[in-house]
């Protein structure tokens, strides 16, 4: 390896890989979209690099992976706080996504996508309306994502017929195959807004294209009432009764779970996302993660969208993550830093599907990495690294992102996106938003 196309180092390198290593002073060497070597500085001495980035010192890590989100709720961030998740749902958010179109979506994702980019989220998952629009900003920005159009009973303002939601959301698998960023999903939204015939289809297209599934479910108590009432079982036992539980399956919130729930996901091999923040703000419950985590299910991080939580800063969510199980467990060893790391890295990449491509900084994986700044009085001193990044450490601290070995941040200037304008064309959208209430 005499030469590459970018060199990062004087840094400490956090790899989140199976041995967990961490390289006080080291390097990490990129050509094209994947790391080709890592080590100490000096193994890289006699190597050309087209690009040398100096990381003075800070953290060189792993980009976050947020792995439930709706980018484009931007558009809506503090329109509808302080109450409950259905009447939130039901008298608030799908009247205003009533009147969204494909280039009000793509404008909110523009922002969530620079959000994100600018907080070190290297990947997220999303689900929404006119998601093709969430594919198209998420590629012009740069970012790893995985992409699905939701699905439920009542006819969409994207789609119309559920009919047509499947013929969208193949369409939608096929033309983005084999792209280097965007990997599509099939989304139901969730048990209560859709039935048994939808969710079964669902999981029959999942399975056929070998592409993630990805539903909310067991958010609430309410929820559980409502299916238990109208098909007898707990949300999960309900899609394990129709054979929509499966390896592909990334099951949303999980916060209402009984044990027999946690043995089947587990049995299963389904994968959990963990939203805290947004289960606290809607006051749904706080999800038994470390039940789940002793059952061997993997757990991921996300940040859910912008009107249930107003950021989608994964630092704030990690510290969250770690604190909230601490005090409802009243055990301050649970959910340790290094845990909740994992949660927002390897994970989560894991409960995406991901993990060959991204979560760790391993050759031969894509060069998905950021710089952290450590120059910073909030984190000095530095004793443990893995309890800075979850407990001292916040999104504007990230300095570099990489994503599929392209720079699309560096010194906190996005390179991607025109910050200005996407800002711009968001507070319109919202001026739009205003007249119509």
């Amino acid at each position: 390896m005499n030469e590459v196309d970018l060199l990062i180092i004087n840094g400490v390198v956090v790899t989140m890989d199976s041995d967990e290593a961490v390289i006080a002073n080291g390097a990490v060497a990129i050509s094209g979209d994947r790391i080709i070597d890592i080590g100490p500085k000096e193994k890289f001495s006699d190597c050309q690099a087209a690009k040398v980035i100096d990381a003075k010192n800070g953290i060189i890590m792993p980009g976050l992976i947020n792995t439930h989100t709706h980018a484009s709720m931007t558009c809506f961030r503090g329109l509808a706080d302080d109450l409950h998740l259905m009447t939130w749902l039901n008298d608030y958010i799908f009247p205003a996504e009533a009147k969204l179109n494909y280039e009000k979506v793509k404008t909110g994702a523009l922002l969530a996508c620079a959000e994100m980019i600018l907080s070190g989220t290297t990947c997220f998952a999303d689900m929404y309306l006119f998601e093709d629009a969430v594919a198209e900003a998420a590629a012009q920005a740069g970012m790893r994502a995985v992409v699905g159009e939701v699905l439920y009973d009542f006819p969409s303002p994207s789609y119309g017929l559920i009919e047509e939601g499947f013929v969208y959301t193949e369409n939608l698998i096929k033309k983005w195959k084999g792209d280097s960023l965007i990997t599509v999903a099939v989304e139901p939204h969730s048990p209560y807004l859709c039935g048994p015939d939808l969710l079964i289809k669902a999981g029959a297209l999942s399975k056929k294209y070998e592409v993630p599934l990805i539903i909310h479910v067991a958010e609430t108590q309410t929820e559980v009432h409502t299916i238990f009432e109208r098909y007898g079982k707990t949300p999960i036992a309900h899609l394990g009764g129709i054979g929509v539980l499966s390896p592909l399956l990334l099951a949303c919130h999980c916060v209402a779970l009984t044990d027999k729930d946690i043995e089947l996901l587990a049995s299963f091999d389904v994968k959990v996302s963990h939203n805290p923040e947004s289960n606290m703000k809607l006051a749904s419950g706080i999800a038994p993660v470390p039940q789940l985590m002793d059952a061997g299910v993997c757990v991921g991080l996300g940040t859910d969208g912008c009107t249930s939580n107003n950021d989608v800063d994964m630092f704030l969510e990690m510290d969250t993550a770690a604190k909230i199980h601490k005090v409802n467990t009243l055990d301050p060893t649970v959910m340790d830093a290094k845990t909740v790391l994992k949660m927002a890295t390897i994970d989560a990449a894991r409960a995406l599907g991901l993990d060959k491509l991204t979560g760790s900084l391993v050759p031969g994986k894509k060069a998905d990495v950021i710089i952290i700044d450590t120059n910073k009085p909030h984190l000095t001193p530095m004793y443990n690294l893995h309890s800075h990044l979850v407990y001292a450490a916040s999104g504007n601290d990230v300095d570099t992102s990489i994503i599929n070995g392209q720079v699309v941040m560096e010194n906190r200037a996005l390179l991607t996106l025109d910050i200005a304008k996407v800002m711009a064309d968001v507070n319109q959208v919202a001026d739009e938003i205003k007249l119509s209430r």
